[in-house]
């Protein structure tokens, strides 16, 4: 076993176009790797940025051809050096977050109004095949940090505080650029970067319009019924020629006839912006390469890169499954789209197709609550469909099914008193049980999956609980920014005087989610 994972590991250091056909992509934007094959090999396995982001990110001083005809005719040179060469050719990404200083004495609410004008990017006018950006026609919110891109589900949250600020203009115009991205794809990569062409993220598009709507009078749900459909294809593709107990794309019959939905990467090959580390990882693990790679893929299109939450043992990252796990959170999200969809042909009088929509919203609704309820546990929790049974990993997920109303009474009932008991901490509700070395795990919390609960928990009565956990939410917000001048990606709610930690990268501050759901919470 250990002889052919190394080589097909060796396989994967050849350039991505031999071994990735993927349909996502189209040919003038292609990624960094496909752009400079066996350099980019190079460049990431030699560690030349700290930061495996860098490279896939920066911007050619000269033409793709250009750099690939001086890399080829010197790259044999007896004295190439390889970072020099990349210096040569290459520009940093700027990080525009880093040249902002804060000012702590003028209070929390003015560094979120400030931090609007720091995050906002301008519509693209550079090219895709001058840098893996992925142009798009008006504004947008960006999370900060490292992440210089606009982010698929980071944004609903970035857009409750964007709708807190009356910048309503500011979420119509990134709804906008989701529905030209679906148009353009067929569905909303994870970021507008060429690499990330082969996965989604949690299909919140749905709930942006929903809130633009909301805030708008001026826009109805029917004006982005094509685009909500395009999406929804893009989840469901292959569900016509799928057996039972079969899986394919983000799809899995279950033995009964049951469709639900899995997180799943068209790719198998390490992440452009982890290259190294995907490569040296699939060194570790007992699965084929692919798979592992797959599954890791996969992970990241969740939004959970990484969780014990997908892991066979629970606890170790070699033992990634993740396609073999059926998410409460991603189903839930898609019996929205559904009923989402279903209220956009509503209003534009198509009542047959509308009902074929309200249909189907139904009947994801029975399965999440027959396959997800955990009665043991009294917790929604993912369903391992090659098992055939449910997970033992405890997570927030379990909030998304009070958010979106699905839950009975009595499991709402059921959650909420083992959030009360299990999850809840000083500074609000830890991810998981459990504690590893990942980001997605306890003692980290983050801004997303506490507005989830608390709103959840709002939805059926217990406000009280719901009050408790944003007040200490906000505090330690609030009490980090006096201390660093920073709001940041994820916090330590356990000790909170440590910061947030584990992951792939070091903490990272603006931060597009927690600005949002911190100003929506104070405003509420």
């Amino acid at each position: 076993m250990k002889s052919q994972n190394l080589s097909c590991i060796k396989i994967m250091m050849l350039p991505c176009l031999l071994f990735i056909s993927c349909q996502l992509f189209a040919q003038q934007e292609l990624s960094p790797r496909q752009t400079y094959p066996n350099l980019f090999e190079q460049v990431q396995m030699a560690g030349i940025y700290p930061d495996s982001k860098s490279f896939v990110d920066a911007i050619p001083k000269r033409k793709p051809s250009e750099i690939m005809n001086a890399y080829i005719t010197h790259k044999k040179d007896k004295n190439f050096d390889l970072k020099a060469f990349v210096s040569e050719y290459f520009i940093l990404p700027e990080n525009h977050h880093a040249a902002y200083h804060s000012d702590i004495k003028a209070g929390i609410e003015k560094h979120l109004d400030t931090l609007w004008t720091v995050l906002k990017r301008n519509p693209d006018t550079v090219s895709s095949y001058q840098t893996s950006l992925l142009t798009l026609p008006k504004s947008y919110i960006v999370p900060g940090g490292r992440f210089r891109e606009v982010y698929y589900w980071d944004s609903y949250f970035t857009m409750l505080g964007l709708q807190k600020a009356d910048k309503t203009e500011t979420i119509k115009d990134m709804v906008d650029n989701f529905a030209f991205l679906i148009n353009k794809y067929g569905f909303i990569p994870n970021g507008n970067r060429t690499y990330y062409l082969t996965r989604s993220q949690p299909p919140f598009f749905a709930a942006m319009v929903q809130l633009l709507t909301q805030h708008s009078k001026d826009v109805k749900l029917r004006d982005y019924r094509d685009a909500l459909e395009k999406e929804y294809n893009f989840w469901m593709k292959g569900a016509s020629n799928i057996g039972n107990g079969k899986a394919i794309n983000h799809l899995v019959r279950l033995t009964d006839g049951t469709i639900l939905n899995r997180y799943y990467d068209a790719s198998d090959q390490p992440r452009e912006e982890s290259y190294r580390e995907d490569f040296e990882a699939a060194k570790s693990t007992k699965q084929v390469p692919s798979t592992f790679l797959r599954n890791v893929r996969s992970a990241a299109e969740s939004g959970w890169d990484f969780s014990s939450r997908w892991f066979a043992d629970g606890k170790n990252y070699s033992q990634i499954i993740t396609t073999d796990l059926l998410p409460v959170d991603l189903n839930t999200l898609l019996y929205n789209l559904e009923t989402t969809i279903s209220a956009a042909n509503k209003e534009a009088g198509n009542n047959a197709k509308a009902a074929v929509f309200a249909k189907k919203a139904v009947k994801r609704k029975a399965a999440i609550l027959k396959y997800f309820w955990n009665k043991n546990q009294g917790f929604f929790t993912d369903y391992n469909w090659k098992k055939r049974s449910l997970s033992n990993q405890l997570t927030l997920a379990a909030a998304f099914p009070l958010y979106f109303k699905l839950a009975t009474n009595a499991q709402a009932k059921a959650v909420k008193e083992k959030l009360a008991k299990d999850f809840f901490k000083t500074g609000g509700l830890i991810t998981t049980l459990t504690t590893t070395k990942q980001q997605w795990d306890a003692p980290n919390a983050w801004a997303p999956l506490q507005y989830i609960s608390i709103m959840g928990l709002r939805n059926y009565g217990y406000d009280k609980l719901a009050d408790t956990i944003s007040t200490r939410w906000i505090s330690l917000n609030i009490s980090v920014f006096k201390e660093t001048g920073k709001l940041m990606e994820k916090y330590n709610v356990v000790e909170t005087d440590s910061k947030g930690g584990g992951g792939e990268y070091p903490l990272q501050d603006g931060f597009g989610w927690t600005n949002g759901v911190l100003l929506k919470l104070m405003k509420k």
